[in-house]
């Protein structure tokens, strides 16, 4: 199948919009992945559109989570499982409806919204979604500071350093196509899955409790100290430039432009991206069925630093790989979400100001925004300090979430833009409910965190 050109496209067939589609971002991997015809095999179609949910599911299970699932199940132990099956729940309606946009009207989230507001509201959006994609990259910066500590003794204030070589690792793999990248993703994937699924049997968990604590309790809202942790857990679960990432690297797979072309693109799209996010479930729900079978079991109910957890894991499970795995899984999660926030930060920059800025410039300029609070913070705080901005960075991230699902679920219930793909009722009524939770949960955590 020829690669289409992504040249500006002025179409009849696009009355919702006010400005003529322009080329795609990441236009240098635009429809670069051949996809069957439509009478293949289920599977033939499915690998073909396999490997956007992986790197969507990075930012469920980045360094940001860790300390949101350590304190839950340190706490409370399993009881807050299912807020973070519920969280998942959302992500996988939200990751969805960003895949259909993406597919249908051959725009990615922020190009919809350039396009849909007013330049000052457009510029306003920008400026926030970049906030968010650097507080992202905070995250990743102290979660890879922590790990190459834990590792190796490198102190903090050099591996925060350390991380800028990300930049030279990610632009030297984007240029080896979007495939090799899927690829790396998956494999750092598949390594913190294996990292968990070890530490859970070393930890033995009560299997019934962990079956029970996937079921909704009303001590959850009642109690306001578990409250106000399983809304961060929320907060860090659903990324908003996830959101922005997954509208536009779905067009990188060459399917056909006409209705049944994206109604195949849209299916396995959204099996890719549902199953991606149970991997991602299981990696959050191990994090905090560790700390509570670890933790909570044994009456230690404070451990809710990344620093802690590792201390003392191995004397808790008496077995000296413990730590050590647990610090890879932390490393291959931090270097996992470099790869995906860099692509995130391009699509944002060149969707809201139509500018392409060169690569490796603009993850220079995303790490530097990272790495200088993160080094200033280490240097004068140590350990503790790189603990609080990582919880910092998840407020940031929640207080920006909003900005991201309101305009995604307003343009894929918009008959006009998205024609016979629109949202179903059903389908639209329960994101606007989602995305009224999210935006009404993260408001509280908001304001308990400044003024509770």
């Amino acid at each position: 199948m020829q690669r289409p050109t992504p040249e500006p496209i002025v179409s009849p067939d696009e009355p919702g919009w006010r400005q003529p589609r322009r080329a795609p971002s990441l236009a240098d991997v635009y429809a670069s992945i051949r996809v069957p015809a439509q009478n293949a095999s289920f599977w033939r179609k499915l690998m073909a559109f396999w490997g956007p949910g992986l790197m969507v599911a990075v930012g469920y299970m980045d360094p940001g989570n860790w300390a949101t699932d350590i304190a839950g199940g340190s706490r409370y132990g399993y009881t807050l499982l299912s807020v973070i099956l519920i969280s998942n729940l959302f992500a996988m309606l939200l990751q969805h409806l960003a895949a259909k946009l993406g597919i249908v009207t051959g725009r990615d989230l922020a190009q919809a919204c350039r396009d849909h507001y007013s330049k000052p509201v457009a510029m306003a959006l920008w400026v926030l979604c970049e906030i968010a994609i650097a507080a992202c990259d905070l995250a990743e910066v102290i979660g890879s500071a922590i790990a190459l500590n834990l590792l190796f003794g490198i102190p903090l204030t050099v591996g925060v350093v350390l991380t800028i070589l990300d930049v030279l690792v990610v632009l030297y793999f984007q240029s080896k196509g979007f495939r090799i990248i899927e690829s790396i993703v998956a494999g750092l994937i598949v390594v913190i899955f294996g990292c968990f699924l070890y530490e859970i049997i070393l930890s033995q968990p009560d299997w019934a409790a962990m079956a029970g604590g996937l079921l909704p309790k009303t001590e959850i809202v009642t109690n306001p100290a578990m409250l106000y942790v399983a809304i961060g857990i929320l907060g860090a679960t659903v990324m908003p430039h996830n959101l922005y990432l997954h509208s536009s690297i779905v067009q990188t797979r060459a399917f056909e432009q006409n209705p049944a072309g994206k109604r195949m693109a849209i299916k396995f799209s959204t099996i890719d991206s549902t199953v991606a996010l149970f991997l991602a479930f299981f990696v959050n729900a191990a994090i905090l069925v560790l700390a509570a079978a670890a933790f909570n079991r044994n009456g230690m109910y404070t451990v809710a630093d990344i620093h802690d957890a590792h201390k003392l894991l191995a004397p808790v499970l008496g077995a000296g790989a413990a730590g050590v795995v647990f610090a890879v899984a932390l490393l291959a999660s931090g270097q996992n979400s470099t790869l995906t926030g860099t692509l995130a930060g391009q699509i944002v920059m060149e969707g809201f100001l139509h500018l392409k800025m060169k690569p490796w410039l603009r993850r220079l300029i995303t790490r530097l925004i990272a790495v200088v609070p993160a080094f200033i913070v280490t240097l004068i705080y140590g350990e503790k300090g790189t603990g609080e901005l990582l919880v910092l960075s998840q407020v940031i991230l929640s207080l920006q979430l909003s900005f991201a699902v309101v305009p995604l679920v307003l343009f894929t219930s918009d008959k006009r833009k998205m024609g016979q793909f629109v949202n179903a009722p059903w389908v639209k009524y329960t994101a606007w409910v989602v995305s009224g939770i999210i935006i009404a949960l993260n408001l509280y955590l908001l304001f308990e965190t400044f003024f509770g």
